[in-house]
């Protein structure tokens, strides 16, 4: 049985953190610290727990779970392995390790339910279509990589239903709501199927498709029984209601890790007629799979493995396998043209979803890695990885089409970033923002209030319940009491009679100071209004029940975000973020002729007018065009404290952050990062 207390704990994390000196900060992050003391308070079978952290037995395995990759089956020290309950556990690798919270969970859902309820279920159309009657459509909700239009053609096949004669499909744009209702009406009476594709690109319609589907249920005597609408659409708050209550609604989520990605992509063909075509056609395909594989698992990096989000398909995949083929089979030379096969499978098939140059670079030079004789001799398919104990190499010229998939299946047995050339690091941030994503999904699935028997469990300290009112509350009196934002908002008129003469750094200042106002003012609006509102002074808007839901969801308004600086921040981060901004731009406001010696450079509203300020400042000094002005960058050796005077051309600034890999101060230049930092 799981508290509210726990639960509660679990999602938010405590009311109010207690706070202590952290004793072994060599492992420990002093946040980190202060959960485990607030844990403490949680329940009484964590009373002592961190006088574990600083046993030197029992230390060293904490600082294993921390430290090292794979740690979910790890046993916890001393007594607490058999004193905590299976949530109490989880909830000590959530604050330990956040990225590995999913595993974790995991585990926990496997050893309380079953495994079958962590493995996604297998796409299967045929079972659904025996649900599905005249009356009741199936929706495709897509998702990235998933293609269910070859599946519904594959099932019309063998339902005797051939395209253009008895099966019709309309991919909804411009005009084809006319097509798509003469085709329903004709469907409806001669028992056709008919498939409406991408239906959320046309939401006005979709309230005539409601009405339609409604006329057919009222008038089901006049549907002929083998008629059958198929829809699909990407996720979309567009669709109404009614169609979505009506329908059977199906999802094919792609396959996670290298592995299923490329047994996906391998036993997408038809075993038969892999098995009858040239060795070289196989071995080229299996790189294509790994290809295709690779740039579909890169996108889950972020921008560390692309710059920008594409949608590779399954499609993309097909045509270049067809293409294949026939660059091969008509060839009459025997020579394999890999320069022309480069060309399209990089700059047509999947290149022309790529827009980013460095993007498109990254593409064709795995591609030119790859299509080379050397990929019919067991080539090294994993980018960079001597020396670290990983591999995965092309399988032996002239295999069949089972061998490859055994092949595939035993070969790759883990899932690692170094198989894209990446530091293992990029998988913190993947994992963290997947357990970030599951918590906000939780959260908002959580009931607005709690309960007087669940007030009462909870008790006071830092374990006490927090409902999403009692946050907002907290805001409330922090942003206007505590905080003073009212108080903080900047007096521009006053601060120009200080300034003699306003040059480029004083024209950057006020404008800091002009939008942080313009958001002070609305944060000081919005929250008043909010507690007028819950005193009964106002009437509570839809605006303020926006602006309550956010906050108690611990998220930024977003009539706040319009008014801010880009921000990825939960709300407490991002106030406490605010008020270092604030502070930055107070200490500018005393002296604002003097430019500071050190600049935050990411706490200003827009960093690229400081940066141009510079260029104009300096420009002036040497008299340089100020086209031909670059900024130069040179990283010291100092830390901010250290900086006692004035840059000498230029100005100091501090704040910028490296992702991917480090700097070593010492040596001055880029290194690989430490693990897990």
């Amino acid at each position: 049985i799981i508290s509210s207390k726990e639960w509660n704990f679990f999602l938010r994390g405590p009311a109010v953190t207690t706070k202590r000196e952290d004793p072994c900060p060599e492992f420990v992050d002093p946040a980190i610290w202060n959960l485990l003391l607030s844990m403490e308070e949680l329940h009484v079978n964590f009373i002592g727990l961190t006088k574990s952290f600083v046993d030197s037995k029992e230390g060293a395995i904490w600082k294993q779970i921390i430290e090292q990759d794979d740690v979910i089956d790890v046993e916890l020290p001393g007594e607490y392995e058999t004193k905590l309950s299976i949530f109490q556990k989880l909830l000590v690798f959530k604050i330990l390790r956040e990225e590995m919270t999913i595993l974790a969970i995991k585990k926990y859902v496997k050893n309380c339910l079953g495994a079958e309820f962590i493995e996604s279920p297998t796409f299967n159309l045929k079972a659904s279509f025996q649900d599905s009657t005249s009356t009741t459509p199936i929706i495709f909700i897509l998702s990235p990589g998933a293609d269910p239009v070859k599946d519904v053609e594959k099932l019309a096949k063998k339902k005797g239903f051939e395209a253009g004669k008895n099966f019709f499909q309309i991919a909804l744009g411009q005009g084809q709501d006319v097509v798509a209702m003469e085709r329903l009406e004709r469907g409806h009476r001669e028992g056709h199927w008919v498939m409406l594709q991408n239906i959320h690109l046309m939401p006005r319609w979709l309230i005539e498709l409601e009405k339609k589907l409604d006329a057919f249920a009222q008038d089901a005597g006049g549907t002929n029984p083998a008629f059958r609408l198929y829809l699909s659409a990407e996720p979309s708050n567009e669709i109404p209601i009614g169609i979505l209550e009506r329908c059977i609604k199906l999802t094919n989520e792609p396959p996670a890790g290298l592995r299923a990605n490329m047994k996906r992509a391998w036993t997408y063909f038809p075993k038969e007629e892999i098995d009858d075509k040239d060795a070289k056609i196989r071995a080229i395909l299996f790189g294509l799979s790994f290809f295709h594989s690779t740039v579909l698992e890169r996108r889950k990096f972020g921008p560390k493995g692309w710059n920008m989000f594409y949608p590779f398909n399954i499609g993309d995949l097909r045509d270049s396998y067809h293409v294949l083929v026939k660059y091969i089979e008509s060839s009459t030379s025997g020579k394999i043209p890999w320069d022309d096969l480069t060309y399209i499978f990089g700059e047509i098939m999947y290149g022309g979803h790529i827009v980013d140059d460095w993007d498109r670079k990254l593409c064709k030079n795995y591609l030119e890695n790859m299509m080379n004789n050397n990929l019919l001799d067991e080539i090294e398919l994993f980018p960079f990885v001597e020396g670290k104990n990983i591999s995965f190499r092309a399988p032996p010229l002239g295999g069949t089409f089972e061998k490859y998939y055994e092949y595939i299946e035993t070969t790759i047995t883990t899932e690692t970033p170094l198989a894209y050339g990446l530091h293992p690091n990029a998988e913190i941030g993947f994992r963290t923002l997947q357990c970030n994503i599951l918590f906000e999904t939780l959260m908002e699935l959580q009931p607005r209030d709690t309960s007087a028997e669940e007030k009462e469990e909870s008790g006071g300290g830092g374990s006490a319940i927090r409902t999403p009112m009692d946050i907002v509350q907290d805001t409330i009196r922090q942003c206007l009491d505590d905080f003073d934002l009212k108080g903080k908002i900047f007096t521009i008129d006053d601060i120009r009679t200080k300034i003699t003469k306003i040059g480029p750094y004083q024209n950057v200042f006020l404008q800091e100071c002009e939008y942080m106002n313009a958001l002070l003012k609305e944060i000081v609006r919005s929250l008043d209004e909010c507690d007028n509102g819950l005193k009964g002074n106002l009437t509570i808007s839809e605006q303020m029940e926006q602006l309550m839901d956010a906050i108690g969801l611990l998220r930024v308004p977003a009539t706040w975000v319009k008014k801010a600086y880009p921000s990825k921040r939960g709300l407490v981060s991002w106030l406490e973020n605010l008020m270092k901004r604030i502070d930055q731009l107070s200490i500018w406001k005393d002296d604002p002729e003097t430019v500071p010696k050190v600049t935050y450079l990411s706490r200003l509203f827009n960093p690229q007018s400081f940066l141009t300020a510079i260029k104009q400042v300096v420009g002036r000094e040497h008299k340089w065009e100020l086209n031909k002005v670059m900024i130069s960058t040179e990283v010291t050796k100092k830390q901010v404290e250290e900086i006692d005077q004035y840059a000498r051309d230029g100005s100091y600034i501090f704040g910028l952050i490296l992702e991917g890999a480090r700097w070593d101060i010492q040596v001055q230049q880029l290194e690989e990062s430490k693990p897990k930092e």
